[in-house]
């Protein structure tokens, strides 16, 4: 294990236990189902769902919060287990201090299945608000829960029921010695529970002990990383966020096809998808917005290029090694909305030769009719070629076949555009496996009409003003 690195060992937590400084030889038995189903929810879209499991005050909701802190630029939300406690009936609160809230039965599994039903299939929901003084969840309002791409499940028994663990991509839990958990447990029962010091540790004994050796303990084995000290470990938590944002970063198809680039997306790429797609959003707006975003994807095309190491002396008359950027270069623009991209790449390459190429379907039969003027010398120069929309993918193959066509290796075809379907992704990457794809979002795919949804209608329409309206 002394050659791989400590991120490498998050990264292959499917075969092995990673605890951010050791590992453990358990493994779940239905680890591979689970995976499996995963990898298929991710191909709809579904949230990456972290489950955070360990002994009461073992240091759990630090942990929480520090990922959340953390996941700034995404959208993130923690769902609790004790909201899910079940309603304590006049018999049982006649005998409260008897009652077990560390036993599994404690707890209304099926309501927080439901709930994470809706979550993942992009539904908000109303989590309830468990008052630990009446022991009911009707005292004060639920609380409002929005879909998110990350939902954080926490919960000392959160991974006792299978049907729960299924649900997650990544299972932590939080190791925290007994005396420590007993110390804290001690403080904030006694703080905010109001309940003195003799009560807490008759319940520590009778019910808190023996339900972790019991119950949660044993859970142990479902993780994938076991976090020693809790919210104190701060390299642990360091090293699963940054994972965290890798799997957000990466869509599905990347995995599939390496020359497939998504933009890591941000809560201002986000706002920023929102207004452009919005069919109310002025053309104005519409324009400002798309240019910011066609900017993004072209700086981000521009980072794929050849480059050669170059120094320079700066004005203090120190040496500064940098790199040189790639001289032979042009633009080729898909008429018409390929042409709305073209400002950003003059304002990014000065001076850059921009080609056309104009593709029509004839009727039916699926004939192509292709005008194009290029560049002369295209075949000796790195292509960037511009179409904001990736569909079907049939104009798109079209366009490469005229530029290879002329020339032009395909491993210096970089295209570019806003938003792509998986089955156009699919068409180009399996036709031409060595061109780089570079878009900023992947959509869901394409309705009966073949258009991309949710799309954003008709781009060169809404851009030039020639919508019907």
């Amino acid at each position: 294990m002394a050659s791989k690195s400590t991120v490498d060992m998050i990264e292959t937590s499917t075969k092995v236990h990673f605890s951010g400084f050791h590992q453990t030889d358990g493994l779940d038995s239905t680890r591979s189902d689970q995976m499996a189903t995963a990898e298929d929810e991710d191909e709809h879209g579904q949230p990456f769902v972290i489950g955070v499991a360990g002994g009461a005050a073992s240091g759990k909701t630090t942990v929480c919060d520090l990922i959340m802190q953390q996941l700034h630029d995404q959208r993130a939300v923690v769902v609790n287990q004790d909201s899910f406690y079940h309603n304590v009936n006049e018999e049982e609160l006649a005998r409260v201090h008897d009652y077990n809230f560390d036993h599994p039965d404690a707890f209304d599994t099926e309501q927080l299945l439901c709930s994470m039903d809706k979550l993942r299939k992009g539904q908000a929901v109303d989590i309830p608000n468990y008052d630990f003084k009446s022991y009911k969840n009707n005292v004060f309002p639920p609380r409002r829960v929005n879909p998110s791409d990350v939902i954080i499940l926490e919960g000392i028994l959160i991974f006792h029921d299978p049907r729960v663990r299924d649900l997650m991509n990544m299972k932590i839990f939080v190791d925290a010695d007994a005396d420590v958990r007993l110390a804290r447990r001690i403080k904030r029962d006694t703080v905010e529970k109001a309940r003195d010091i003799a009560t807490v540790l008759d319940q520590y004994s009778k019910f808190v002990k023996p339900a972790f050796e019991d119950f949660i303990l044993p859970t142990k084995k479902y993780a994938d990383i076991i976090i020693p000290r809790g919210g104190d470990n701060h390299v642990a938590i360091d090293l699963i966020v940054q994972h965290i944002h890798t799997k957000l970063g990466q869509h599905d198809l990347c995995k599939i096809y390496p020359n497939l680039y998504v933009i890591q997306s941000t809560f201002q790429i986000r706002g920023m998808h929102t207004l452009i797609r919005d069919s109310k959003t002025t053309k104005h707006d519409f324009i400002f917005y798309s240019d910011r975003l066609i900017r993004l994807v072209v700086e981000h095309g521009l980072g794929h290029l050849p480059f050669a190491e170059k120094q320079v002396v700066t004005p203090t008359g120190s040496v500064y090694s940098g790199v040189d950027f790639c001289k032979r270069l042009c633009g080729v623009s898909v008429i018409r909305s390929g042409e709305s991209m073209e400002n950003a790449l003059r304002a990014c390459c000065k001076g850059i030769k921009i080609g056309k190429i104009l593709i029509h379907r004839e009727g039916d039969n699926g004939q192509q009719l292709i005008y194009e003027k290029l560049p002369s010398d295209i075949s000796e120069r790195h292509v960037l070629l511009l179409d904001p929309i990736l569909g079907t993918g049939n104009s798109a193959v079209q366009a490469i076949r005229l530029l290879i066509s002329k020339g032009v290796p395909e491993t210096n075809i970089i295209f570019l555009n806003l938003i792509s379907a998986p089955q156009g992704v699919n068409v180009v990457c399996k036709r031409f496996p060595r061109i780089k794809i570079v878009t900023s979002e992947i959509e869901l795919g394409l309705n009966d009409e073949f258009r991309v949804v949710p799309g954003m209608g008709e781009f060169g329409d809404r851009y030039f003003g020639t919508d019907d309206e």
